[in-house]
């Protein structure tokens, strides 16, 4: 029980890597509350997580929508120990592809996302809680084609490291986690069918040095460890899990 009373707060939690998140640390015995736009999926998050889990429907981008979020979970649990600022969007796309729409949907969900986020529940972050920020492999990477998923990710990097200083006197942690390619349901909601989602997949695992790409769990144990005070002395960092993609 790594989280045995503990309350923790993930954003993009009802699937993928926050999901698995959510039911790691609520067996290492947290409260958890998660957050997610797609009200259909609610039921059975609720089921899969327990009835003591609040899923929570909200809009990252949207700082009213954060702090509504805030309330519900200050109301619930009292403060926050852990916060894993999941939520996030990755879409490859050449540059000379890259629009309105697509530039503000990257930028807005990965990096206004992370800040609203932070900025909801500040307050109720108890002394010595621990932060999680979501990046990306590709932050550390010149990939093709995936420039702009690629600097939204640099700059929540980038937060890790300038909030970990600032809010030093709190005592409050900020780390980061690079996943690689992951198997999640991300690749789906790119409108591809089925038949071109299995051959991206299989290009993927071709290029990671372990030969297969990872799994939801795979994050989730990296954040269980910056949660739990086992990583009290790691701050500001960045833990890579992709296979070794990005390294070798």
């Amino acid at each position: 029980m790594r989280l045995k009373n503990k309350s923790a707060l993930i954003t993009g939690g009802t699937s993928g890597i926050g999901l698995a998140t959510a039911k790691l640390f609520i067996a290492e015995g947290a409260q958890v509350a998660v957050t997610g736009r797609d009200e259909a999926v609610f039921e059975r998050v609720k089921a899969e997580l327990g009835e003591n889990a609040l899923v929570l429907k909200g809009d990252v981008r949207s700082i009213k929508d954060m702090r509504a979020i805030s309330a519900k979970v200050k109301e619930k649990f009292g403060g926050l120990d852990v916060v894993f600022a999941n939520a996030g969007w990755a879409f490859p796309t050449a540059l000379n592809d890259i629009n309105d729409e697509l530039y503000d949907e990257i930028m807005d969900i990965n990096v206004k996302g992370v800040v609203f986020t932070l900025q909801a529940v500040l307050a109720d972050l108890r002394e010595g809680a621990s932060v999680i920020l979501n990046t990306s492999f590709v932050d550390q990477t010149g990939k093709h084609g995936i420039s702009l998923t690629a600097a939204a990710k640099a700059a929540v990097r980038s937060l890790a490291r300038s909030w970990s200083y600032e809010f030093l006197d709190r005592k409050i942690r900020f780390n980061a986690i690079a996943p690689g390619a992951m198997d999640t349901p991300l690749i789906s909601k790119w409108g591809l069918s089925d038949e071109v989602v299995r051959e991206r997949k299989q290009a993927m695992a071709k290029t990671i040095p372990v030969g297969y790409m990872g799994k939801a769990e795979d994050i989730a144990y990296a954040a269980l460890y910056l949660a739990s005070d086992e990583s009290s002395y790691v701050i500001g960092t960045e833990i890579i899990v992709d296979g070794g993609a990005s390294q070798l």
